[in-house]
């Protein structure tokens, strides 16, 4: 699924935050209660479920209620999606060094300036 730009904003700017991803990286291991999650932080708990909220907005973390329990997991599919995006990107930047390479390699006639 491709990404518009405003998407693209949103993911990132929910990854723009070391706990935000840290919090994706720890539930990519396998479901973890938001308690859990707050007790790895020097934030209240209600910090940590406000990262988890901006988290699940995009995507890339769902909840689901075990008991009393909210259990956050990571998606796959949006951290692809983020993946993907920042390879756009690569490509891009990788395109443009390979022509200002090319023109560099490209032999000039120094008898005529061109």
């Amino acid at each position: 699924m491709m990404l518009d730009d405003a998407q693209i904003d949103r993911l990132f700017h929910a990854l723009a935050d070391a706990t935000r991803r840290d919090i994706v990286r720890r539930t990519v291991e396998g479901e973890l209660s938001v308690t859990a999650l707050a007790e790895g932080y020097p934030i209240s708990f209600a910090a940590v479920q406000k990262h988890v909220a901006v988290l699940e907005r995009v995507g890339l973390v769902t909840k689901s209620r075990h008991g009393r329990e909210l259990r956050v997991r990571s998606e796959l599919q949006s951290v692809e999606r983020a993946r993907h995006a920042l390879d756009e990107l690569a490509e891009a930047w990788q395109g443009r060094v390979q022509r200002m390479s090319d023109l560099l390699d490209t032999p000039t006639d120094t008898t005529t300036g061109e």
